[in-house]
């Protein structure tokens, strides 16, 4: 039996930075809501709503405040993504060492950002497509669901819904598809009818939202296909994530790691990179989705 050998290599400051701000690339949730800082573990965030203030007359008295408090629980989630490559890669030098870790950071980073997307929006694990028993809830769960309309009729349909329960729809996550019927629509002079929207990585403005565009708010990864969800419209801010764990890249010489054979008759190593988010999502009532009706059902 092949005894299971690893070293680790200590990414350096000026690459694990950037790695970390970059988290956005390729998905919605980092761009449309900001990182919180996290301890590694489950814990509980408090929410409070104090009312509104109180007039007081000249000489009269004060009255009592209200407040009110939940709870938003934020739990971990830990994903890997693992890369072989030929040993010869094992044999760079020193002077290499710094290229041959960013080189392997540049394929396994997006993979590991768009897996918070696909954790966030819908639950599932975006390797198989399927849902973790330990991913109780997602944007997708939300009771607010548009399923008829055209163009930005789906739009003020689900701003609407939001609006009922007393929140923002300040922000927009939209599948490239669906942003694609908007980006591509012109004038009768050719001029663009949303020329704010782009279709990139970066934050845009989208019919008074802040907008980004990703795959990942309709694919659900490759084994279950397409989701049905066109787009999540909603307060972002609701959403409490971070880095729970720092990334480490892990050197894997020995053994058979990933179920593809062994790594020395194969004459391979092995790199794997680990990320522990933690999310939470502070209230459903203030997200909608649109969706079709064959996604309503979870089909």
């Amino acid at each position: 039996m092949a005894v299971l050998e690893t070293g680790d290599l200590t990414i350096p400051t000026q690459i694990l930075d950037p790695w970390l701000k970059n988290v956005s690339d390729g998905a919605v949730v980092p761009q449309l809501s900001g990182a919180t800082p996290m301890k590694f573990g489950a814990g509980e965030a408090f929410i409070f709503d104090i009312g509104e203030a109180e007039y007081v007359g000249e000489g009269s008295q004060k009255g009592p405040s209200t407040i009110t408090s939940r709870t938003q629980s934020v739990n971990p989630y830990k994903f890997h993504k693992t890369v072989r490559w030929t040993e010869e890669v094992q044999w760079a030098d020193e002077d290499h060492q710094l290229a041959v870790v960013q080189e392997i950071l540049n394929l396994i980073q997006p993979a590991l950002s768009r897996a918070l997307d696909f954790g966030v929006l819908h639950g599932i694990d975006p390797n198989t497509g399927t849902r973790p028993g330990a991913m109780a809830e997602a944007l997708t769960d939300t009771a607010n669901v548009v399923s008829a309309g055209e163009g930005v009729e789906l739009i003020d349909a689900a701003d609407q819904l939001v609006l009922a329960t007393g929140n923002v729809p300040r922000d927009i996550a939209l599948a490239p598809g669906f942003a694609g019927e908007f980006a591509t629509l012109r004038d009768r002079d050719g001029r663009r009818l949303f020329p704010d929207l782009n279709l990139g990585a970066n934050i845009s403005t989208f019919e008074n939202h802040r907008a980004a565009t990703s795959r990942t708010v309709s694919d659900l990864g490759i084994q279950k296909g397409e989701s049905g969800v066109s787009a999540f419209i909603g307060d972002f801010s609701a959403i409490r994530w971070g880095v729970q764990k720092s990334i480490g890249l892990e050197v894997i010489r020995y053994g058979d790691p990933d179920g593809q054979g062994d790594l020395k008759r194969n004459n391979q190593i092995a790199f794997r990179a680990e990320v522990v988010y933690g999310w939470g999502i502070g209230d459903l009532d203030a997200f909608a989705k649109i969706a079709t009706a064959a996604d309503e059902s979870g089909e």
